[in-house]
């Protein structure tokens, strides 16, 4: 009994794993675009400088993807992309920190820029002129005694 058991049994896992592989292969079967992590920019990167802290690096950054307790020294960013195509993208940025708390180096994918960045910032100042008031309201008030 327990032989014709195994024996029904092998095929059908065997055509599950076959169904599986040659799904994966159809064209026109739509693959979804999973983006995983933290996305990492060579802006952000320009802007880390030795010495600063982990409150400034989280400003820049973002919070880190892995922060492991037994090295609370080190913050890992990785971000993850697998595309409709089946192209794959990782990125990896793992930042040193001493006790601290300040940036003593990096690794991973970038390369920090040598110069400062100067980036062009979105805001506007604007000049609102001065409101020019007769009388406030309790002068208003006041006028009436």
């Amino acid at each position: 009994m327990l032989q014709r058991a195994s024996l029904l049994i092998a095929p059908i896992c065997l055509s599950t794993v076959a169904c599986s592989y040659i799904a994966e292969r159809l064209p026109g079967v739509y693959r979804l675009e999973i983006q995983q992590g933290n996305i990492i920019e060579q802006a952000m990167v320009d802007q880390l400088r030795p010495g600063m802290n982990k409150r400034q690096v989280l400003f820049v950054m973002g919070s880190p993807m892995l922060s492991d307790f037994f090295h609370k020294d080190r913050w890992e960013y990785i971000y993850y992309r697998r595309g409709e195509d089946g192209d794959e993208q990782e990125k990896r940025l793992i930042l040193f920190f001493n006790e601290n708390e300040e940036i003593i180096g990096m690794q991973g994918d970038f390369k920090p820029s040598a110069k400062p960045v100067n980036r062009p910032t979105q805001q506007a100042t604007l000049e609102i002129p001065k409101r020019q008031v007769d009388k406030t309201l309790w002068g208003y008030i006041s006028s009436f005694f």
